[in-house]
């Protein structure tokens, strides 16, 4: 199947704003080219015999994103410049340029897969591709295998990393944890990894839910500690009442600033008395209006991790 390809000309300082921006779109998977230098912490989190020679950064990149041909490229590219034109207000975008193209008849789902390799988000949390091997295991490292497919969650990106900083601090054999937006499933499976008592994941897309089936299983996250389902929380009060009340010690949510607000009108009420919110995906741009619904909310802001242009909020219920 022949696909719609977009190509956006920004900044690399933009990216993750232009990124934001298609996410909130409908946009499903981009591709970024840029030539940014690896930094000394990411050389190190490769498992690679030799890294690829990068042209000198000229802090341009692209943001590739794909559409179905049949669908009318117009109401798309117009809703992108409409976008791009609020960004223009405070950073720098670049030329923000638009070209539309037919890509070539191939697997570009799957194409990515060759730039996935392992790799150590701390001292020994190690994500870990299911088509990959992994050189150099030390005795005490936790490995997650991930296919994360067309879900989110890699583990790579600054929001998954500021989730699982706060899961590392936060879960222990006691910790009853709910997973909003699971994407992969990647939160959850580390949740039970780092010792919680059990773990229920929960996405809007049922696509997301089978991957998160489907990592369980290759991490061999069996038995009554785990499950997985598919729904809106925040408008379905049948899965409201599934999901129980007041049971969490922990809820952890992926997603973007938008989703959180509303949200955090409806966690208080699966969290325990004295339990934790962790968040993110949160724009920097957007941490005040996030803090500010958490308080009208109830909840007491405890801690602000922030990476790049990303935030994370971890709130506390009252006792």
């Amino acid at each position: 199947m022949k696909w719609t390809k977009f190509s956006l000309k920004t900044t690399t300082y933009a990216v993750d704003l232009v990124s934001n921006m298609l996410d909130e779109l409908g946009v499903e998977g981009i591709e970024i080219e840029d030539k940014v230098p690896l930094t000394d912490e990411e050389k190190a989190q490769m498992f690679v015999d030799i890294l690829p020679q990068l042209e000198e950064d000229d802090h341009i990149a692209t943001v590739n994103f794909y559409r179905d041909p049949e669908e009318d490229p117009s109401v798309l590219l117009g809703q992108v410049k409409e976008g791009l034109n609020e960004l223009k207000d405070f950073i720098d975008i670049g030329s923000g340029e638009i070209t539309i193209s037919e890509t070539e008849d191939k697997d570009w789902m799957n194409n990515w897969k060759q730039y996935f390799k392992p790799f150590r988000l701390d001292d020994n949390i190690v994500i870990k591709p299911t088509w990959e091997q992994l050189k150099d295991q030390k005795e005490d490292d936790i490995v997650i295998e991930i296919d994360p497919g067309s879900a989110f969650g890699t583990g790579s990106h600054e929001t998954t990393k500021l989730c699982i900083h706060g899961l590392k601090e936060h879960v222990n054999d006691t910790t009853r944890l709910l997973d909003v937006g699971c994407g992969s499933g990647i939160l959850s499976i580390i949740g039970l990894k780092l010792g919680a008592k059990s773990a229920l994941a929960i996405d809007i897309d049922p696509h997301a839910v089978d991957m998160t089936w489907e990592n369980a299983e290759v991490n061999h996250i069996i038995g009554d500690k785990f499950d997985a389902w598919s729904g809106n929380i925040i408008a379905d009060e049948e899965l409201q009442q599934k999901v129980g009340m007041e049971c969490y010690d922990v809820v952890v949510a992926n997603i973007l600033a938008d989703v959180i607000i509303p949200l955090s009108g409806e966690i208080g009420k699966h969290l325990i008395p004295g339990g934790l919110f962790i968040t993110s995906g949160i724009i920097d741009m957007k941490r005040d209006e996030v803090e500010a619904a958490m308080k009208k909310n109830g909840f007491e802001i405890v801690e602000v991790n922030t990476m790049k242009d990303w935030v994370s909020i971890i709130a506390k219920k009252p006792e």
